[in-house]
């Protein structure tokens, strides 16, 4: 074998410095990245830290609204008058919400070499007032959906960017614990 041969293969058969990720590495990068998306929109509040998450390009369609946002700017705006509403003294000082992933539910499938495409379902919750006046709160689930969410490679960076986020399937809260078939 050339010795040009033996080094193309050898190139071949380790990944580039930016390479994309793949297999179980590539699973827990998407894994962690939706983590902290959610984190930062729900529990953390924390928009500039979801910022880094976003591709520049990024767009949300929701099944309720249409086109909820147009670019990352408009999410991370709107994420943060939410959270100034939540501040003390805001208008909705003290509300908090949650989202919870549904174990099990998460299906991610690469796309070529630029992307992934995620899917999976999630639980909301609230932190409400156990009964008008009362100061005591608990959490309620209020609702459920499903998300497929497309995330770019960004070679230069090494890292995902989200691009487009699809939040579809809304509807109220499923029983907890689920029913059981008898």
């Amino acid at each position: 074998m050339s010795a040009i041969l033996a080094l193309a293969l050898a190139q071949a058969t380790v990944p580039a410095a930016n390479a994309m990720p793949t297999g179980d590495a590539l699973v827990q990068t998407v894994e962690a990245n939706d983590a902290a998306l959610f984190w930062g929109f729900f529990e953390g509040c924390d928009p500039d830290a979801v910022a880094a998450l976003l591709h520049p390009d990024f767009r949300m369609v929701h099944d309720l609204v249409g086109l909820a946002h147009d670019s990352a700017a408009d999410i991370v705006e709107d994420s943060r008058r939410n959270c100034a509403r939540r501040a003390p003294g805001g208008e909705a000082e003290g509300y908090k919400n949650r989202r919870l992933f549904v174990p099990g539910s998460r299906h991610v499938q690469k796309l070529g070499d630029w992307g992934v495409l995620e899917e999976g379902h999630h639980t909301f919750l609230e932190y409400q007032r156990v009964a008008p006046g009362s100061e005591e709160r608990h959490w309620v689930q209020t609702g459920g959906g499903r998300y497929i969410h497309t995330w770019q490679w960004m070679p230069e960076e090494g890292r995902f960017r989200l691009l487009e986020s699809l939040s579809l399937d809304h509807g109220p809260a499923p029983a907890y614990p689920p029913e059981q078939a008898e």
